[in-house]
């Protein structure tokens, strides 16, 4: 409804300007210039890679899951109490974290969302960097989408403007590299360093160790997970044993009984 009312509200705006005075009109379409930009082409690949590795991560993390409900039903009837609420108790863990890797990579403000800006966005700019120049070159007062929300009932191939925007965007790009080899050559003269004043050196060595202390940090809490984790697979693998002996025993205790009844 609101796209509706923009369309009418545009239209009316158009068409009260036309009366004034001639208006000059063009239009783009974003997919068709997007498909032709090399660069946003490759940084789409990378992104969906990106999407696909997180995907096949958070679905082995779920069938995991999946796998350790199904054995804890399957060995509950045989299991104590305190071991079915230890299973259960991992199991939780484990979708808890898959919920956060979910909001981690796919969340409003998620690595999806910030690899798309990263890689996506200064192609856009690119793009709209380029109609902004063409306009005010050619003196356009409208610009429209034609691959937008915005419904055009009818365009005229001649105000398609998309390939003078794909050129100006060539020409653009052929500018910055003849800019960088430029200034990469000027920067291959040798530039002097300066020495470090005494409060430079200071400032220097506290952002060192802190950076050192962070790392130092993050090292203690892998160690920690790591050793909590090596806890709980010996607790589980004593569990199992404890489970095994109790399946043992149990086999010699009616074998034993079989045996006696034989006897008698």
């Amino acid at each position: 409804m609101k796209k509706i009312f923009l369309l009418v509200v545009l239209l009316f705006s158009v068409t009260f300007s036309w009366s004034q005075r001639n208006q000059i009109i063009a239009y783009i379409d974003m997919e068709y210039i997007l498909e032709n930009v090399p660069e946003y082409l490759e940084a789409q690949n990378t992104l969906d890679a990106k999407i696909a590795k997180w995907r096949k991560k958070l679905d082995d993390q779920g069938r995991h899951i999946e796998i350790l409900k199904t054995d804890l039903a399957n060995e509950k009837a045989i299991l104590t109490k305190d071991l079915i609420e230890e299973k259960e108790e991992e199991i939780n863990l484990k979708q808890v974290e898959l919920r956060r890797l979910e909001s981690l990579y796919f969340g409003p403000k998620g690595d999806m969302f910030s690899v798309r800006k990263q890689l996506v966005k200064p192609i856009q700019d690119q793009v709209y960097n380029a109609i902004q120049s063409i306009s005010k070159r050619k003196k356009y007062d409208f610009v429209f989408d034609k691959s937008s929300d915005l419904v055009m009932l009818f365009s005229n191939k001649k105000y398609d403007i998309s390939d003078l925007v794909l050129a100006t965007i060539d020409r653009t790009r052929l500018v910055d590299s003849k800019k960088k080899k430029k200034s990469e050559k000027n920067n291959k003269k040798v530039i002097p360093k300066k020495e470090l004043t005494s409060k430079q050196k200071e400032v220097v060595t506290k952002k060192e160790d802190a950076k050192a202390k962070k790392i130092a940090a993050a090292e203690a809490k892998k160690k920690l997970i790591a050793e909590k984790r090596e806890a709980l697979l010996k607790k589980r693998e004593a569990a199992r044993q404890l489970l095994r002996d109790k399946k043992e025993a149990l086999r010699k205790k009616k074998e034993q009984e079989q045996k006696d009844k034989n006897n008698n």
